[in-house]
């Protein structure tokens, strides 16, 4: 079954299947640029690996809804509760109320696309944006940043699809399109230069320019064919909610595309 929106579908991100979305696309970048790719090119996937300490209770905005089982309340005794209900801890004028941070640990795919001669250089690398890389100021942010200005000082070509309408995006000399998502593809040799493709959720998603070394020509990345295989496939309809309310609302010329019965 496809997806009621001709574009992106913002639900897979509000409802939890961001992360087996994200992965299963670059998977099929990977084949789709593969099948284009001269022979002398390669593509092969990376990863990128980070560790932050977090409060449980954001929990609920990154991965899945957590339910702590333990709560204050102003007065009364502690109490435990043997049917498995929520134990409650007694406030202390003299105590200092603390919470503790637990540790997650992150791994963020992407692709890169090599010149096997000379020595397998690095010509453009694609990344799709985790949520992670958009939460400014975390250890996600920052490992992705620093990446991002090694890249826009001519490092190598530099792809960047962002699907996600949550998060903070990146500062740039010209304001960004009024769009949800986009698609940004910077030359080398135009570095910091970018093209920026607007993505929506009501019409189809670019089909973007996957530069190689001059002079191959540009690769062509049929995006949404590959959103909407993905889709398909994954039956992600089971597991969307489209009566779920999103923050930001969608737009009026969003709303049209969802199901009669919402």
């Amino acid at each position: 079954m496809p997806s009621p929106f001709p574009g992106m579908d913002p639900f897979i991100e509000a409802c939890g299947l961001w992360s087996d979305f994200h992965d299963k696309l670059i998977g099929e970048i990977e084949r789709e640029v593969s099948r284009q790719l001269p022979s002398r090119y390669v593509a092969r996937m990376g990863e990128r690996t980070y560790v932050e300490w977090i409060d449980p209770r954001e929990l609920e905005s990154i991965t899945r809804p957590f339910e702590p089982d333990v709560s204050i309340r102003g007065s009364g005794r502690a109490k435990g509760d043997r049917s498995g209900g929520v134990a409650v801890v007694e406030a202390d004028p003299e105590a200092v109320v603390m919470h503790g941070l637990i540790e997650i640990e992150h791994h963020e795919i992407f692709l890169e696309i090599r010149e096997l001669d000379p020595q397998r250089r690095l010509v453009t690398c694609i990344e799709v944006l985790s949520p992670s890389n958009k939460r400014f100021g975390t250890v996600g942010w920052l490992q992705y940043d620093r990446k991002r200005q090694v890249f826009l000082e001519g490092h190598a070509n530099l792809v960047e699809i962002d699907l996600l309408r949550g998060g903070r995006r990146r500062g740039m000399e010209e304001p960004w399109p009024d769009s949800p998502y986009y698609v940004l593809a910077m030359r080398k040799a135009a570095a910091p230069a970018c093209q920026v493709w607007p993505a929506h959720t009501h019409r189809p998603l670019p089909e973007c320019a996957i530069p190689l070394v001059p002079p191959d020509a540009d690769l062509r990345l049929p995006l949404q064919s590959l959103v909407d295989a993905i889709y398909a496939r994954s039956r992600y309809e089971v597991d969307i909610d489209y009566s779920l309310p999103l923050e930001p609302p969608l737009q009026p010329e969003e709303t049209a595309f969802l199901p009669a019965h919402v």
